[in-house]
């Protein structure tokens, strides 16, 4: 268990096997590339003016709001020019952990189940209840960051109290207020596309010809919408998908041809170049 209140930190590596907290309160940051990581993440907003890009879809924040973000589900923070300080906590848990967790009566991945009707990355909190999640939240990074007899002990129970209620909250909770689709129809269009074709042969030239728009104002406006350049975006669709064949059992040239790399190099560059080990490792290491 960890507990921080700093400047942004861009790891996106766990290093406990449980869970991690961090209460962040900065002025403006850099600007945030669109990222990804192999654990859960709930991120409860606390303040300044941020819209969140979770895998297409944009959502426009208030102070209370919370995010519940997969493992390989891609996202950034867009946070405004000229906002006020932004304050955010942010809990990480192992996905390995979470699952150990659950039992026949309550599965607390639960919130966090894309097959669900019901499922949504965000949820806007009642008055009262997000009283609670601050309340329980801030206990949970009190007890984390201790001295006292039984810290560790005290926080499991936190923890364990904060999953149930937030499984109760995404089980009652309707669909978001408001989805910012992406301003750009072409981009909110481009991104649907390389979603559903990613794992085909894809280059700038040939999404700007299927949408008869020149390559240069595409690469503009999509760079401009997600933070990232169509290229790099289509590797991490492809990475992502990959990581989850392999953790599947698929061996890993079996998952280089269904992920739209051109030859097994290709496939093994840019996966140890993301994740600094190759996909035999990544798959080995996993299972």
């Amino acid at each position: 268990m960890k507990t921080q209140s700093q400047h942004f930190d861009p790891r996106q590596i766990m290093h406990s096997c449980n869970f991690e907290i961090f209460h962040y309160k900065e002025p403006r940051p850099d600007t945030v590339e669109v990222h990804h990581h192999d654990f859960y993440e709930v991120y409860f907003f606390l303040g300044g003016a941020v819209e969140y890009w979770v895998d297409g879809k944009t959502f426009r924040l208030e102070p209370g709001d919370l995010l519940l973000i997969n493992p390989m589900e891609l996202h950034r923070p867009i946070v405004a020019e000229g906002s006020k300080t932004y304050e955010r906590i942010v809990l990480w848990i192992s996905k390995e952990y979470l699952e150990k967790l659950s039992t026949d009566s309550i599965d607390l991945t639960r919130c966090f189940d894309t097959s669900l009707p019901t499922h949504t990355n965000l949820i806007h909190p009642q008055t009262v209840e997000r009283t609670a999640l601050t309340t329980r939240l801030t206990e949970l990074i009190r007890e984390c960051y201790g001295n006292d007899l039984g810290n560790a002990l005290y926080a499991h129970g936190l923890f364990l109290q904060f999953m149930v209620e937030l499984n109760r909250l995404a089980l009652s909770a309707p669909k978001p207020r408001t989805i910012k689709d992406d301003s750009s129809d072409l981009v909110s269009q481009v991104l649907t596309y390389i979603n559903e074709h990613f794992s085909e042969e894809l280059t700038l030239e040939s999404i700007a010809g299927k949408f008869y728009v020149s390559k240069y104002h595409l690469s503009h406006a999509f760079s401009s919408e997600v933070g990232v350049s169509i290229y790099r975006y289509i590797i991490l669709k492809r990475l992502t998908s990959a990581c989850q064949m392999l953790l599947d059992g698929k061996a890993a040239k079996e998952v280089c041809a269904c992920c739209g790399f051109s030859d097994y190099t290709s496939f093994f560059r840019a996966f140890k170049g993301e994740y600094g080990i190759s996909p035999r490792d990544f798959a080995s290491g996993n299972n």
